[in-house]
């Protein structure tokens, strides 16, 4: 069973550019991987996916200030945050599965059954 170590997380101020790490225990080329987060008394909130092509999809509300990437050679995947606020107040979660690329739910980070402990990140 894959095992999820995040880190990158912290207290940052609004407008910074934290990037956060994910390093899996085991080879995860064929995986599809992502990020989630849940703030407090909200549900958790799917962040960013990417597939073993390479492919990503991104929450709404993330798109465009928040990238993806994965380093094969490394096992790890990263999120790079930009132009963060005080709603991306939150514990981010690394997530992995072996989903299917080319289903039409791949993307979908909350269904993946492999998850690690979580980083926090506070923006004041």
């Amino acid at each position: 069973q894959v095992q999820l170590v995040e880190s990158g997380g912290g207290s940052v101020q609004a407008g910074g550019s934290p990037t956060l790490s994910c390093v899996a225990s085991e080879y995860t080329r064929d995986y599809c991987m992502g990020w989630s987060r849940q703030a407090p008394g909200k549900g958790r909130e799917g962040v960013a996916s990417i597939n073993s092509d390479g492919w990503t999809a991104y929450g709404d509300s993330v798109k465009g200030r928040f990238t993806i990437s994965q380093d094969n050679a490394k096992n790890t995947v990263y999120l790079q945050m930009n132009s963060l606020r005080p709603e991306d107040t939150a514990m981010y979660y690394c997530a992995g599965d072996m989903v299917n690329p080319y289903a039409a739910s791949w993307w979908e980070v909350n269904e993946y059954n492999y998850w690690g402990q979580g980083t926090q990140v506070t923006v004041s």
